[in-house]
C-alpha cells in the first residue's frame, strides 16, 4: 500500500482544504497530476467544487485521441444553479474521460483529488500552471477579490 500523498494545509475565511503537494494547479482551479511521463490526470480542486456547487452532470465534446490545446472548450459541468463550460488545462491528446464519473458525478466533489478525477491528457500541463506553494497564492489572490466585492456590495 502506498503511503498517503502529502498535503499542505490551507485556511482562509471560510474555506478549508488539505491541497495534494505533487500536482501542478491552474488559475482555473484544476489540479493536474503525471501519471507517468507525458500523461496527465485532471480535475477540479476543491475550491472550483465549492464554487460550482451540487453537480448533476458532466459530458465532453471531445473523444479519445483528439488534440487538444489549452483554453479550448472539452466540454460542460452542470450544477443545480448553472452549466458552465469545461476548459482543457493541457495541450496534446484526449486520452479520455473519467468512466466511474458517468454513474456518480458526485464524486468530482466528494474526492475531487482521487476519484472524482475529470480526464487525462497525453502531452503537457498549461505552461502557467505552478506548485502548490503558487496555487495558495492565487488562492489568496482569489479570496481577497471575492471579499473586497462582497464589501463593497458586489454578488460573489
Amino acid at each position: 500500500m502506498a503511503p498517503p500523498a502529502k498535503t499542505l494545509y490551507y485556511k482562509r475565511a471560510r474555506f478549508v482544504t488539505h491541497l495534494p503537494e505533487g500536482p501542478r494547479y491552474t488559475a482555473s482551479h484544476h489540479w493536474l497530476a503525471e501519471e507517468e511521463p507525458g500523461l496527465w490526470r485532471v480535475g477540479f480542486t476543491k475550491f472550483a467544487t465549492r464554487m460550482l456547487g451540487d453537480l448533476v452532470e458532466l459530458g465532453f465534446e471531445v473523444a479519445a485521441g483528439d488534440r487538444i490545446e489549452v483554453g479550448q472548450t472539452i466540454g460542460s459541468i452542470e450544477g443545480f444553479k448553472a452549466i458552465s463550460d469545461l476548459f482543457s488545462v493541457a495541450r496534446g491528446e484526449f486520452a479520455g474521460p473519467n468512466p466511474e464519473l458517468q454513474s456518480d458525478v458526485t464524486l468530482v466533489d466528494t474526492d475531487p483529488y482521487g476519484k472524482g478525477w475529470l480526464y487525462r491528457v497525453r502531452g503537457e500541463p498549461d505552461g502557467a500552471s505552478v506548485d502548490v506553494h503558487g496555487y495558495v497564492a492565487m488562492l489568496d489572490g482569489t479570496i481577497d477579490e471575492m471579499q473586497r466585492k462582497q464589501q463593497e456590495g458586489g454578488s460573489e
